[in-house]
Formats: C-alpha cells, structure tokens, sequence
C-alpha cells in the first residue's frame, strides 16, 4: 500500500483501535483483581439503549449526550435488578442477568425501528463497531500529520478516543495507591480511611466511559474482550501491579495492530476476496494471546 493510502485509510483505524484497546484495558486491571471483569460485559449491553435514546432525542452521536444517555441507562438498570431482586426474590446474578439482555435487546429493537442510517448508527454497527469506515479522506499523504488543516479532518472519533484515553490514564496515575490498596486488601484500604465504595465506583465509571468512547469502533459486545482478555493475559505474566499494566497495554496495542492488519489483508493472503470485520479479529487476537499466556505465561500456576 502506498503512504498515502495508508495514512488515509489505515492509520486513523489502527490508531482508533490502539486507543480504544488501551483505554479499555487500564480499567479492566483492576476489574480483573477486584473479581469484577463481568461489569464490562454488563456495561457493554446496558449502554446500547441508553445511546440509541440519546441520539434519537439528540438528533447526534456527540459524546456527551451519548455520555448521559448511557449514565442514565446505567441508573434504570440498577434500579430495575434491585427492584426484581426484592419484589421478586429473584438471585442477584438471575437478575442481573435479566435486566442486562433485556436492555439490550430493547436497543437493538430501537435501532432497528429508527432512522439512525445517517450517523451509521445500527445493528452490525452495535454489534461489531465501524472501525473501517473511521478514515481520512482529507490525508494526502505523511506529511498531512504535520498539516493543521488536515488534522482539523481527522475523523472525530479519534479525538474522542485520544480524550477518553487521556481521562482513564490521568485518573489511574492520580490515584494509583487507593486503586491498588482496595483492589489487593479492601479492609487494609478502609483502615486508612479511604472511600473503598467510592473508588470502586470510579472504576466503573472508568470502564463505563471506555466502553462509550469505543462504540463507534468495537460495537457494544466486542468491547468486552478488550476489557477482559489483555489484563488477564498480563496477569499471567507477572506479580506486580504496575507491570501487569504495562504488559497488559502492550497486549492491548498488539491486538489492535495485528487484528486490523489481519482482518484487512489476511483473508486476501489466504486466496479470499473480501477481508473479515476489524474489531471482530481484534477480538480473536485478544483472546489468542491470553491463550498463549495460558499455555506459556511464567505466572500461570499462580
């Protein structure tokens, strides 16, 4: 492929999908050490109904009514699994359980009612994202990344994306001592007198808006694996927090490099005419990797 085309059609996705990998993962460590990496999975269907809500009372996709319209879903749905699991007695997990894909299958019957065409807004695109339609048309070439007129056109999503990754970063270097203390001993943290409910919730809140950020690229559903497989692979590698979030950063962007180039280029490699969806090998990639930190990773008796 010639630079030019590279820059404009495969660097905003590749980026896109490095940004989105990462961002996903720094939350899903502690997820991951709290024994809370189903919240992801949580998240991931309780937001669909809460953007397609925002955009058909928006007419947009900006990120923060898309923002709001997933915080609110986030409320519904936790009033509606207390209200089951005391009206009914139904278990906590049935519930949850309930709730979770009845919420997302209300969104995936919303957009399938709606007008959404227009923001390429859809089913397919809930479900596995848009990762390769996030290009650059306006890019002619390297030197477009030194241009600011042309980076004025990058697609908007890589900002949101870059600003969403910057937010989760900042907030676990801030508080990178009480995420370490409630995620490894929760009694020692409450001891010296930090809010352990609070900062759970960051977390949540964290994971909430990774997965909001990487919808247009990954979809609702295959979020979850970004969330889920990096940060266990890493855990497999070692006994230290900080490098464990710095293995699991580094399987993030190798997923996301190697998936993308995979999915565009591997099936042509392979005598196939179309290429396979992005996120989709992602995905596949992620969970090849903790696979093979499962078979090999020097902590995996641990």
């Amino acid at each position: 492929m010639m630079g030019y085309e590279f820059v404009a059609l495969s660097l905003p996705p590749i980026v896109i999908g490095v940004l989105a990998a990462m961002a996903c993962a720094l939350p899903g460590n502690f997820l991951l050490l709290r024994r809370q990496s189903l919240i992801g999975d949580a998240i991931s269907h309780v937001v669909l109904p809460g953007i397609v809500v925002a955009f058909l009372l928006t007419g947009t996709v900006a990120a923060l009514p898309m923002m709001v319209g997933a915080a609110a879903a986030a409320v519904v749905a936790v009033v509606a699994i207390e209200a089951i699991r005391r009206l009914g007695r139904v278990e906590s997990g049935a519930a949850m359980g309930v709730i979770f894909t009845a919420m997302f299958a209300g969104g995936v019957l919303l957009l399938e009612q709606s007008d959404t065409s227009s923001v390429h807004l859809d089913v397919e695109h809930a479900l596995y994202g848009n990762l390769e339609s996030l290009i650059w048309l306006d890019a002619v070439g390297w030197q477009s990344l030194i241009d600011p007129a042309a980076l004025a056109l990058l697609p908007p999503e890589l900002w949101r994306m870059a600003l969403a990754f910057a937010v989760v970063g900042l907030a676990t270097w801030l508080f990178w001592r009480p995420l370490k203390a409630t995620s490894f001993d929760e009694g020692f943290a409450q001891s010296l007198g930090w809010p352990t409910g609070l900062i759970g919730m960051g977390i949540v809140i964290m994971a909430a808006l990774a997965a909001v950020a990487a919808f247009d690229a990954v979809g609702s559903i295959i979020v979850i694996a970004m969330f889920i497989c990096p940060p266990a692979a890493a855990r497999l590698m070692t006994n230290r927090l900080g490098t464990q979030v710095a293995w699991s950063l580094a399987f993030a962007v190798l997923s996301a490099v190697l998936g993308y180039v995979l999915a565009g280029y591997g099936p042509i490699w392979l005598g196939y005419s179309a290429s396979v969806s992005a996120a989709g090998m992602i995905a596949t990639i992620s969970g090849l990797i903790l696979a093979l930190a499962a078979l090999f990773g020097p902590h995996r008796r641990a």
